[in-house]
């Protein structure tokens, strides 16, 4: 096993291309369905208000990012303003929810491959897609990134064919009368427009990869930088753009909308094959999600370790540079999930997905937080690093996390995600309550964790990405 640093094996397109797929997803292709049964053509504004908070999130991150470029990201960015308690709390936060998401998408995966191959067992084509994502993670970053890369291609391509055909039928032929026929623009009232935002929010979950991989590219701050740039038009096109098509071809009740809302459009427009090619796209999607999970997930651990918050046996890496124990790890957690789902779907796996669904929010509210202190820090100690700036700073800022603060307090207020507001509080009070304990057995030892980095940004090295952590105060 080799200790040295992590390598700098992915080029500009495989940075430009994971921050373009990462918004796409099953949500969008599968659960924009359910969104729209919900909330009727008003789903599009539930789309923009989230897809707004998000760019918002993005540019904060996205600065920070492009100044430090970091493996550990926004739980580094966290830890540097806010403490080490933040530090902690968001790196574990984030690693629990992608390791929840791999089994919801290995099972979402499986139940595809089911209609192909009847008789498969779901755990056996979940477990196939699991060690086979996991084997282009171990093998190299690079890897990693020219699988992201294809898998990403075939997403935008699809969105793209889609709109393509869509907006041609709109204009051509189909004019855009369901929009206002099914009881009007806002069926279900403005209330739902809410709700909706905040069922969709969670669909968004993935942009900030982009700046996690960008800390072993080439060209870190001129990746991030890109990648932050373009996220205005991927949540317009990608998401407002495809949803408000849809809307505007279908009407908003139409039972089918609950199954592939893609397909059922392409359906109604007269493509042939077009349940069959969607599940050939939603698959893709998922084996994208799994890829970008399982890469993620052990970055943060690794980042964790490094930073005294994880076993040090994670921040081990093998000969090609890959923190491969912290890979496996999420692997195994991921699929002990995906054997929760098969054997109890309605108790423990529930429990586990509903603790995890509030988690993005929190790791978002923590991510302006701390950009609303950096900020200043970076202004007094390193202005020349803020190459991306956050909008109308700081007031877009105390906006995103008002904005945060009503989502969530919203949550509340919606039956459907109530639950998931209660039992994401819990994770977070058992990550503090980790956090403590933890803190607590390192001060019995005599041992003193990663030395404190307030007021210093940890660097990475220019080609390996090893931390150079500085001592002291500013």
């Amino acid at each position: 096993m080799d200790s040295g640093g992590l390598q700098s094996g992915l080029k500009r397109r495989h940075v430009t291309m994971i921050s373009l797929g990462g918004v796409i997803g099953a949500g969008l292709f599968v659960g924009s369905g359910a969104v729209i049964n919900q909330t009727g053509p008003a789903a599009v504004l539930s789309y923009l208000a989230a897809g707004v908070l998000v760019i918002l999130v993005m540019r904060m991150l996205g600065e920070m990012a492009v100044a430090r470029p970091s493996t550990g990201s926004f739980a580094d960015y966290a830890g540097e303003a806010l403490g080490p308690w933040a530090r902690f709390t968001v790196g574990w936060l984030y690693w629990y929810f992608w390791v929840i998401v791999l089994a919801v998408e290995a099972a979402a995966g499986a139940a595809i491959i089911e209609e192909w191959l009847p008789g498969v067992p779901i755990w056996a084509s979940s477990l196939v897609l699991m060690i086979l994502l996991t084997a282009t993670n171990l093998i190299s970053v690079r890897s990693f990134g020219e699988f992201e890369f294809w898998f990403a291609s075939i997403k935008v391509a699809a969105i793209v064919a889609f709109i393509a055909v869509a907006l041609g039928y709109v204009i051509f032929g189909g004019g855009v009368a369901p929009l206002t026929n099914e009881g009007g623009f806002v069926p279900e009232g403005g209330v739902s427009i809410l709700s909706g935002i905040v069922i969709v929010i969670f669909a968004f979950v993935g942009a900030e990869i982009a700046t996690v991989a960008a800390a072993e590219s080439d060209e870190p701050g001129e990746s991030v930088r890109k990648a932050t740039n373009s996220v205005i038009t991927r949540v317009l096109v990608f998401y407002v753009l495809a949803v408000f098509l849809i809307v505007a071809i279908l009407p908003w009740n139409s039972a089918e909308l609950g199954k592939s809302p893609f397909a059922a459009t392409l359906d109604e427009i007269g493509i042939p094959a077009a349940a069959q090619v969607m599940n050939v796209v939603v698959l893709t999607a998922v084996l994208s999600c799994l890829n970008s999970g399982l890469y993620v997930a052990s970055r943060m651990n690794f980042s964790l370790a490094r930073a005294g918050d994880a076993p040090q046996w994670m921040v081990r890496l093998n000969s090609r540079g890959v923190p491969a124990r912290a890979t496996v790890i999420a692997t195994s957690i991921g699929f002990l999930s995906v054997i929760a789902n098969v054997i109890s779907p309605d108790k423990v796996f529930l429990f586990l997905l509903n603790t995890s669904g509030a988690v993005a929010l929190f790791v978002y509210l923590l991510i302006a937080c701390s950009q609303l202190v950096l900020r200043r820090r970076l202004e007094r100690e390193d202005p020349e690093s803020l190459k991306v700036r956050m909008w109308a700073y700081p007031y877009l800022t105390y906006f995103a996390i008002a904005a945060i603060g009503v989502v969530i307090a919203s949550m509340a207020l919606v039956e459907d995600v109530r639950s998931q507001l209660w039992l994401g509080l819990l994770s977070v009070g058992v990550v503090l309550a980790a956090y403590v304990v933890k803190s607590r057995v390192q001060r019995a030892s005599g041992e003193g964790g990663a030395p404190p980095r307030e007021g210093r940004f940890a660097r990475e090295d220019d080609r390996h990405g090893a931390l150079d952590v500085s001592s002291g105060r500013s």
